[in-house]
């Protein structure tokens, strides 16, 4: 059977489902193919239910420490059955969310995995997509006149370090544990792998963290980087940096894992009950039909121009299967600049510099901008201003004053180039360095900006005024 749209969309995960959600608005007649839970991995595998467990182990953390503010706890226990349970009820309420707006906009769902068609009788150009279902049914064809690839991406991993799902896991076999093993070795420090590192830490793990590069979080600025290795320290993780791990010495047996790491010319051994690998996504751009269109692929992911625009001009692609910043939010942006464009609303492309980053660990870190590093690269003449949580009434209150914010600014010119935090809740604080950004304002209009006491946020005029050494309670 086919039926015509004017957009059809591959995958409805948080890029997939809001372009259609914006398409409707426009009134283009829409669907979305997915095979799998609309709402994707950020609802399903990844950012929601690993905050919740994140937020799960905040609560059991500060549970241990609550006789610090007064209030005395016998005998605190973790009921990780619980924990699952929570986490499930969250993503299945969204997930029906996510459902009604689809009915609501009135866009066609298809459960099932589309591949897109060369040009064939039902279109002289690529990008018919034949539905094909799981049960055996005859497949649907849908021809639309724009399609937008929003595949996403699955959990990368080293070659020989396979994913089996008892001794090695990827996030999407941990996040489905039924109990918590006593230790577990992290292979990746970076976003992921700290967020785990974090969460697993405060549930009670013993936590090993194997980084290849020198430090965790290698794209955050170094202040932050070295911060948060100081603070997973505290927590007993383990970090070990400048690790190269060799899959091939991997041991598997009733009593747990072990593998070794190259480090200064030496191998080190490690154990653990699991190992959890933690080195980045894979962009899902294999048996999709890319091969009957002219899309380019470099390096695993698709190439688009500003609009996201792929090499057939009526094809779009956008999230993590074109690569850039794996975040749901830019995917949700970039859909949305996608289908203005397919309807002539003459969207202006995104500047992913003002895209904000968050690490939603224990510390939190938030980014948004360039780093100093960065900057400097750049020949900015740069000058810096930084300023402790030690010193706000309001993170000594929620008893959590590690961390800081830094604000990395242009001398000649005033800009504001970067602001970098790490600290408490500093993931919801981000956003107004974000308009900082966007509005283009200089570390005096930040400064200026009068922040209610007590907050949080007073570290962030605090660091702007600290720019120009004026900070007031330093």
């Amino acid at each position: 059977m086919a039926q015509e749209y004017d957009l059809v969309i591959l995958g409805g995960g948080t890029g997939g489902y809001v372009a259609a959600i914006r398409a409707s608005q426009l009134g283009l007649k829409t669907a979305i193919v997915e095979k799998g839970k609309l709402g994707g991995t950020c609802l399903h595998r990844g950012c929601i239910p690993s905050k919740a467990l994140l937020r799960s182990a905040e609560v059991y953390s500060t549970a241990k420490e609550a006789e610090s503010f007064g209030v005395m706890i016998n005998d605190v226990q973790l009921d990780f059955t619980r924990v699952q349970e929570r986490k499930a009820n969250i993503v299945d309420g969204l997930h029906k969310g996510v459902q009604h707006l689809m009915k609501q906009g009135k866009i066609d769902v298809y459960e099932g995995t589309g591949r897109i068609l060369g040009p064939s009788i039902f279109s002289p150009m690529p990008g018919t997509i034949s539905v094909e279902y799981k049960n055996g049914d005859e497949n649907d064809m849908l021809i639309p006149k724009n399609v937008i690839i929003a595949t996403g991406s699955r959990p990368r991993t080293l070659p020989g370090l396979d994913i089996d799902g008892e001794h090695v896991l990827s996030s999407d076999e941990a996040l489905e544990l039924e109990s918590l093993p006593k230790s577990m070795i992290i292979v990746g420090g970076g976003v992921i792998g700290i967020e785990w590192a974090s969460m697993l830490s405060d549930f009670g793990v013993e936590v090993t963290v194997l980084e290849y590069a020198d430090k965790i979080v290698p794209t955050e600025d170094h202040e932050i980087s070295k911060e948060m290795q100081r603070l997973m320290k505290k927590k007993g993780v383990k970090i070990v940096t400048s690790a190269k791990v060799l899959p091939e010495t991997l041991e598997k047996g009733d009593s747990g894992v072990s593998i070794k790491a190259e480090r200064k010319d030496k191998e080190e051994s490690y154990s653990a009950d699991k190992i959890l690998v933690s080195v980045g996504r894979e962009a899902i751009v294999k048996d999709i039909g890319l091969e009957n269109t002219d899309i380019v692929v470099e390096k695993g992911f698709i190439q688009v121009n500003d609009f996201l625009q792929t090499k057939e001009s009526h094809i779009y692609a956008i999230g993590d299967v074109i690569g850039g910043l794996q975040l749901a939010h830019v995917a949700s942006h970039e859909g949305i600049v996608a289908v203005e464009h397919i309807a002539n609303e003459k969207p202006d492309p995104i500047d992913y510099t003002l895209v904000s980053k968050c690490i939603y660990s224990n510390p939190e870190i938030a980014s948004v901008g360039i780093t100093e590093q960065e900057a400097k690269d750049n020949s900015h003449n740069v000058k810096v201003g930084k300023f402790s949580f030690r010193a706000i009434g309001k993170a000594l209150v929620y008893g959590e004053s590690d961390g800081f914010v830094k604000i990395v600014a242009d001398k000649d010119t005033n800009d504001i180039l970067g602001v970098h935090m790490i600290g408490p809740h500093v993931t919801d604080m981000i956003s107004e360095a974000g308009l900082a950004r966007v509005l283009d304002a200089t570390p005096w209009e930040v400064a200026h900006t009068i922040h209610p006491h007590p907050s949080l946020s007073e570290a962030i005029g605090e660091a702007a005024l600290a720019v120009d050494g004026k900070a007031l309670h330093s």
